[in-house]
């Protein structure tokens, strides 16, 4: 391998995903939602889809109903292997 070669994988750009909080009752922790809607292969019906996300939010700064931004980390824990990058919309005050 090359020097630019090593550079290039290890500048190799995370993914990133926005969701909204469902949860963040644990300590440094979250978990968001992530919506997203597919085509059903037969009916050609959309469909939404979801996934639940475990995060790691060091300062414990996102709320129930916050819309957030995300990036893939390394492993913090069995399931948290996401970060919180910044919070795009902060839920309503109740």
């Amino acid at each position: 391998m090359t020097s630019a070669e090593t550079a290039a994988a290890q500048t190799a750009t995370k993914r990133t995903l926005q969701g909204v909080v469902t949860s963040n009752a644990g300590d440094k922790s979250a978990t968001i939602m992530i919506e997203r809607r597919i085509k059903h292969p037969i009916y050609g019906k959309f469909i939404k889809r979801s996934t639940k996300i475990r995060l790691h939010d060091e300062a414990n700064e996102c709320n129930k109903g916050d819309t957030i931004l995300i990036e893939e980390c390394r492993p913090m824990s069995k399931t948290k292997s996401w970060k919180l990058v910044k919070i795009v919309e902060k839920a309503p005050e109740l």
